[in-house]
């Protein structure tokens, strides 16, 4: 079983504190705040990470699901949206939205006598 490890540190009060998170063994560091987090300020926040690993998830999928229906993907760049709404509780993650985009000059072709199936307004796959 694979473990993989991030760490979170958070200095002073909600408002006026700071943060770093680091993924990994240091791969990516980034810093944090109340700002970044609910307001427009400087720094990344949980959410934007969040989204990051599941595009990334996502992408990785795709690149599976295209190899097996016979493609041969260059380039698959995925953008997650993810919302953070204030519900009585606090705040909830209440979507994510990925938008994939695939490239490969392979794509442009389709298996012969196959046709695409739509799952999403904005992507074709997998060919049935």
């Amino acid at each position: 079983m694979l473990v993989r490890k991030s760490t979170a540190v958070w200095e002073g009060g909600l408002r006026n504190g700071k943060g770093t998170m680091k993924i990994g063994a240091g791969t990516y560091e980034g810093k944090y705040s109340f700002a970044s987090r609910f307001e427009q300020g400087p720094g990344t926040n949980p959410e934007e990470l969040i989204g990051a690993a599941h595009a990334g998830c996502f992408s990785m999928a795709l690149s599976l699901v295209l190899e097996q229906a016979g493609f041969k993907p260059e380039r698959i760049d995925t953008t997650a949206r993810v919302s953070l709404d204030k519900v009585p509780e606090g705040f909830k993650i209440t979507t994510i939205e990925l938008k994939p985009r695939a490239g490969s000059r392979a794509l442009t072709k389709r298996p012969s006598g196959k046709r695409p199936k739509r799952l999403s307004k904005d992507v074709l796959f997998p060919w049935h």
